[in-house]
């Protein structure tokens, strides 16, 4: 395969955060057309990569070639009369000191790129072939490199040269490169291997392996239960740990996640006896198994089966589905679902994972202002800018969607037929493993359902009402229990209390809105009214709001003074009633052969 589309990348300056790239095209068109996205598929918000394009120029051999930027992310290349069928050539810069999952990061120790970050894309011939070739130079000395991209010719630390059948297979293949911890695995004979940087030896990186590969066997036995091999030759995990980051990303045969050090598997001393009990639910490391379980399904939930809309991606604008519900919903449902599935976590675990999906959705006034097909559409408006009244107009389509696939698989159980994992089967073979539409979803509910689902769809994708989650749970032998909530949301508040108490978030029809708090205030103090004629009011320092709780103990009103824009406000707070969390649990009498059980014995 000849590539007429080639990239050079090279780590220009580390400590000023440079890759220099080079971006060569045969036959160019007379007025050539170039672009970088404005956003990655998988993270739905415009990012204007082209912020950090800097020194683009154009050259055909020696000779200089016009550019003309046509507007935030384009040029236009305009090429002499006379220039000959030479390649054009353009070379520039990225800055790249992003260290998330979604755009670029170089310095000295380590570097890792989205090519959607640093590839310019050249109009009309996004669907040939492209290579990219990354070189090695003093500042990559003893560094490696880890992508999904295929190689054609390269070292054995993996510099080289690597091949793409367009520029949507190059966008969706990011590249780690430096010092990193490397183990592999099969599954089903496809090799797998996972990559770890950022950690120290403390981390316990074969239990990480080991578990990774029961994750990947289970999801493979998920989607394939006639044995078949997964849909993809390899497949790569690149894991950066870090002081607090977070996040993850999917690709069509790798995934990029970053995770906190604190959340990596402990290396056990020789002294040390093995860890034999269950993951908790708290567990940091629980957190990052559901990461990774929840980027890997989505290799088959929206990097094959994916958005009709998603049929090809437009990288200059938004595109705009109303499935995130669905792909990135559905998807959550099943990624603790499924460590429950692989013996990676226990029934109470898994129980008290759900439970705290629940809890978040009631305890979201805007699920009763928004849709979940709703928050799909407005992803790239609403999602990702979180504001203070985010949680008063908004809904997670993640949380949301995940509960809406709990519903559905009850639902369906519950009425004998089928259920959810033979549904998202027979969602892959209907709609070939490419772009699907809600309309294919509510045909194979009702194929294998043997009756229509449109009004549960209606309702709870496109409605704002509740979900009937305590109904469907106690069907399954489930108790639905109530706990007291945290003083903070029985006030009605989120808030901050690092360097004292700060309000970041006023709930909907709360304690707290009806007081008067608004975000940003600085809560000060408490003033408690006389608690009889002729006795002075009492004022209180507070830092924490335990400490609200404890001077207000036994009234039914106190005063909450407050600085806002530089000015001392008295709110009066009329002391909440009581509202309660939900918990899931199992009755201890309840017989382990209860067909029921099947749900999280799959």
């Amino acid at each position: 395969m000849k590539a007429g589309i080639r990239y050079r990348v090279s780590v220009l300056d580390p400590n000023q955060h440079l890759y220099g790239i080079t971006l060569e095209i045969d036959q160019p068109a007379a007025r050539q057309r170039l672009s970088l996205p404005v956003w990655i598929p998988g993270s739905y918000l415009v990012r204007e990569f082209s912020q950090h394009l800097q020194k683009l120029q154009a050259c055909i051999g020696r000779q200089p070639v016009a550019l003309e930027q046509l507007d935030k992310n384009s040029w236009e290349a305009r090429l002499p009369a006379d220039s000959k069928k030479a390649p054009l050539q353009l070379h520039y810069e990225v800055y790249a000191f992003d260290a998330s999952v979604r755009t670029a990061f170089l310095d000295a120790q380590r570097g890792f790129f989205n090519p959607t970050s640093l590839c310019l894309r050249v109009a009309g011939r996004e669907r040939e072939p492209h290579a990219l070739e990354l070189l090695d130079n003093a500042h990559t000395a003893g560094w490696q490199v880890a992508t999904g991209l295929t190689p054609a010719k390269i070292d054995a630390r993996g510099f080289g040269s690597y091949l793409a059948g367009d520029y949507d297979e190059l966008a969706d293949c990011p590249f780690e490169l430096g010092r990193f911890w490397s183990g592999q695995f099969e599954v089903r004979g496809v090799p797998h291997r996972l990559v770890v940087s950022g950690t120290g030896d403390f981390a316990d990186c074969e239990r990480l392996l080991r578990d990774t590969q029961r994750i990947c066997e289970t999801e493979i036995a998920f989607w394939h239960p006639d044995g078949a091999a997964p849909p993809f030759k390899s497949y790569l995990f690149l894991l950066h740990a870090s002081q607090d980051g977070y996040g993850g990303l999917e690709h069509r045969n790798s995934t990029a996640l970053v995770c906190q050090r604190s959340d990596l598997p402990r290396r056990r001393s020789p002294q040390e006896p093995p860890v034999t009990a269950k993951l908790q639910a708290s567990d940091g490391y629980t957190t990052l198994l559901g990461l990774i379980s929840h980027e890997y399904f989505h290799t088959w939930n929206v990097k094959r089966l994916r958005p009709r809309e998603f049929k090809r991606y437009d990288y200059d604008r938004e595109n705009y589905t109303e499935l995130l519900w669905f792909f990135e919903g559905f998807t959550s449902y099943y990624d603790d679902l499924l460590l429950l599935r692989a013996g990676l976590i226990d029934e109470p675990a898994y129980l008290q994972l759900l439970g705290k999906t629940i809890n978040q959705l009631l305890q979201t006034p805007g699920r009763q202002v928004q849709s979940v097909a709703q928050a799909s559409f407005d992803a790239w408006v609403k999602y990702y800018r979180i504001t203070e009244n985010s949680p008063n107009a908004t809904v997670s389509y993640y949380g949301k969607g995940a509960l809406v696939a709990l519903c559905l698989d009850l639902t369906l159980r519950a009425e004998g037929h089928s259920d959810l994992d033979a549904v998202m089967r027979a969602l892959m073979q209907r709609c070939e493993a490419g772009p699907m539409r809600e309309s294919d979803l509510l045909a194979v509910l009702k194929q294998l359902g043997r009756r229509r689902y449109d009004a549960e769809l209606q309702d709870w994708v496109h409605g704002t009402g509740e979900l009937p989650l305590a109904e469907l749970l106690q069907r399954h032998g489930l108790q639905w229990l109530q706990e007291p909530d945290p003083l903070a949301q029985r006030l009605g508040l989120r808030v901050n209390e690092s360097g004292g108490l700060t309000i970041k978030n006023v709930l909907r029809g709360t304690a707290a809105e009806a007081a008067g708090l608004a975000a940003g205030d600085e809560w000060l103090a408490v003033e408690l009214p006389p608690s009889e004629p002729g006795v002075e009011a009492q004022a209180w320092r507070v830092r924490k709001l335990d400490e609200v709780a404890l001077y207000a103990s036994g009234r039914s009103t106190v005063i909450a003074l407050v600085s806002r824009d530089g000015r001392l406000l008295k709110c009066p707070l009329h002391w909440p009633e009581p509202r309660y969390s939900i918990k899931l649990q199992r009755p201890a009498t309840a017989p382990v052969t209860v067909p029921e059980r099947r749900w999280l014995q799959e």
